[in-house]
């Protein structure tokens, strides 16, 4: 027995590694981006593979994802979806062909039909070998970058979704020119704060952004304009739907009879046009939040912003990543300008090594030189009272290289073209070393400059605005009819040839009092029991309040309490007892007001005489004497005698 145990607690714990290991695996890998370029694995992987082909040409998808499967282990069909939607966003790739519509959900056709290459903003920004960390790929054939050195927020400017094993990641969408602007106001110790934008327009309600991250949410919704008396136009339509389904929701709603739809037109094109007709006589206010109420002209959106940082997921803020990438631009930026001071004063120094070779004529030094060794120690003889001016020390490989001058350009060496070579030179030396010196403003200088060539019809979309959650209950379109047969206890829609208690929708409810003085609320439905003789049976609304005024017996012949109330945060279908809970308790008087004014009057308590020696045979009660109180209230004690009946006294 102890040889099994050991044997399943070493299955345990191997199958506990491997869910570990395919979990970190499904995260770093697959489903969440990096902080430094925004981007996933198979997406950085693609882009790469499109440097590597850059021609200036376009290229067949399915070349792409061809060569791409060199570097992902994933196949061609995950990279083709992969790059259709870096395609359909508009930013990295240029287009060419049928790439489908994300507004309408058309797809793309197939990969061998359509073509892509590189933006010239992709090439500006995504890549510079230089600084790249690169690594062995999958089978350790080739080299793919870590991370690509993107100078731009661009995990904020192109949304990004993805499903790992116990996390997810959310990140929305955000204008280009105010990522742009805020990367600026972050170099510039600002504080800064950006809300999404959408390619697919529409109103937008933020309040609860909470930064993108956990817990918050947008809502969104469609623009709709009033184009005639009966005719709603939609222009544009929320995020994450597309006007097939979005119409297809209308339908579903018009069906279910929440909303009067005549008919529905999906006239999109170019640009998104739904018609919706109405009925005659609609209340077209009414519609459109009815339309924002039951279809999916109104959707909410939950963010999580989640990055991977430090080889881990982070949950990090739209602000935070923002501040992020714009310092690490700084710092991309500094090394490019480290590599190019770098090669500017290699330059310089070689340039100036040559000079002094040709000008001193040191190249004739070695004409006698019978050794290799002899002809670079009669250059190195040669240089020495000429190199004091030089910035680093003449080496070997310095002098090797002057060897492989030819003569054909030593012949043809103009002396003042060498000078203003140098002096170039220097001169760009002293504006990297400037740069390098005010990085910040070269960094502002950068972000100004890619605003000012790209930003150009990249206005935003999505209108900022704020908007009250539509009542369900109060645009749902009554078009069911209510009816009670009060004698068998049942009620329901159904019941067409019974008493009618009023018009009434699928979303309403129903509320009943019952003659023991319990008390339920229900949803509207074709037939119900609900207790023979109800007390009192009617649709049940929050607002405005309802009014109640009742009396009940505390049990069998118990006092009586008077109570005044309004009912309010009840649980469907929970039975609630309005009395003090004995059994026997009975209601003797229930009325019902529309305003609380409508409860102050009086009513009179004829008790029993029948073998009781009472002087006072009746009492008078004012219900403006008590206050309102909540449903569960016990109540006024009226009387402790027994009570016959209860009436408003006459004249």
């Amino acid at each position: 027995m102890a040889g099994i145990e050991t044997s399943l607690s070493h299955v345990d714990d191997m199958y506990g590694n491997w869910f570990l290991d395919y979990a970190s695996y499904v995260i770093l890998e697959r489903a969440v981006p990096h902080i430094n370029d925004g981007l996933k694995p198979v997406q950085r992987r693609i882009l790469h593979v499109l440097k590597s082909m850059d021609d200036g040409r376009l290229h067949k998808v399915a070349n792409v994802a061809g060569r791409a499967t060199a570097f992902h282990p994933h196949g061609n069909v995950a990279i083709e979806d992969a790059l259709i939607q870096l395609g359909q966003k508009g930013l990295l790739i240029d287009t060419q062909g049928n790439w489908g519509d994300p507004l309408t959900g058309d797809p793309a056709a197939a990969a061998r039909y359509i073509e892509c290459k590189l933006s010239a903003f992709a090439l500006e920004v995504g890549f510079s070998p230089k600084i790249t960390e690169w690594q062995a790929s999958y089978d350790g054939r080739n080299k793919e970058p870590v991370t690509l050195p993107v100078k731009f927020p661009l995990v904020l400017a192109q949304g990004i979704e993805g499903i790992a094993v116990g996390l997810a990641c959310k990140i929305l969408s955000h204008n280009f020119i105010e990522l742009l602007e805020a990367s600026i106001e972050v170099l510039r110790g600002n504080t800064v704060s950006v809300l999404p934008d959408f390619y697919s327009g529409g109103l937008m309600d933020a309040t609860d952004y909470n930064e993108g991250l956990r817990g918050g949410k947008v809502r969104v919704r469609a623009r709709i304009e009033k184009e005639k008396r009966n005719l709603l136009i939609i222009r544009e339509i929320p995020y994450g739907t597309t006007t097939v389904g979005l119409k297809a929701s209308i339908l579903a709603a018009n069906d279910k009879g929440k909303i009067k739809i005549a008919k529905v037109d999906d006239l999109t094109a170019e640009h998104v046009e739904i018609q919706v007709t109405l009925p005659a006589g609609t209340d077209v206010d009414q519609a459109i939040q009815g339309l924002y109420a039951f279809s999916d002209c109104e959707v909410s959106i939950s963010p999580n912003s989640c990055v991977i940082d430090d080889n881990k997921p982070r949950f990090l803020s739209v602000n935070d990543l923002i501040k992020a990438s714009a310092f690490h631009t700084k710092d991309l930026l500094r090394q490019e300008l480290e590599i190019r001071l770098s090669e500017l004063e290699e330059k310089w120094h070689f340039s100036s090594l040559e000079k002094i070779f040709i000008e001193k004529r040191i190249y004739r030094d070695i004409e006698e030189c019978e050794t290799w060794e002899a002809v670079i120690k009669a250059i190195d003889k040669g240089l020495k009272p000429h190199v004091k001016h030089l910035r680093r020390a003449v080496t070997e490989d310095d002098i090797v290289r002057l060897t492989e001058i030819k003569i054909k350009r030593i012949s043809k060496y103009n002396k003042f073209k060498a000078d203003e070579q140098l002096k170039k030179l220097e001169e760009e030396i002293e504006e990297v070393n400037k740069h390098l010196k005010q990085l910040t403003r070269y960094s502002i200088a950068w972000f100004k400059n890619l605003l000012k060539k790209y930003g150009k019809g990249r206005e935003r979309r999505t209108e900022i605005t704020t908007f009250e959650k539509v009542q369900a209950s109060k645009v749902v379109i009554a078009n069911e009819k209510l009816y009670l047969n009060k004698a068998d206890g049942f009620i329901g829609i159904s019941l067409k040839k019974d008493d009618l208690i009023g018009p009434c929708s699928s979303l309403d409810d129903f509320i009943v009092f019952r003659p023991d003085g319990t008390m339920t609320v229900s949803k509207v439905s074709e037939k119900v029991f609900i207790g023979k003789n109800p007390q009192h049976v009617a649709i049940h609304r929050k607002d405005p309040p309802v009014f109640y005024t009742m009396i009940y017996r505390d049990g069998r012949g118990g006092a009586c309490y008077a109570k005044k109330f309004t009912v309010s945060g009840v649980t469907r279908d929970k039975v609630y007892d309005l009395t003090r809970g004995k059994s026997s308790s009975r209601l003797l008087w229930f009325a019902v007001h529309k305003t609380e004014e409508d409860t102050n009057f009086v009513v009179r308590a004829h008790f029993k005489s029948e073998g009781l020696r009472l002087r006072q045979l009746q009492i008078d009660f004012d219900f403006g004497s008590i206050e309102t109180k909540a449903r569960g209230v016990v109540g006024i004690q009226v009387t402790k005698k027994p009570v016959l009946r209860i009436a408003k006294p006459q004249g």
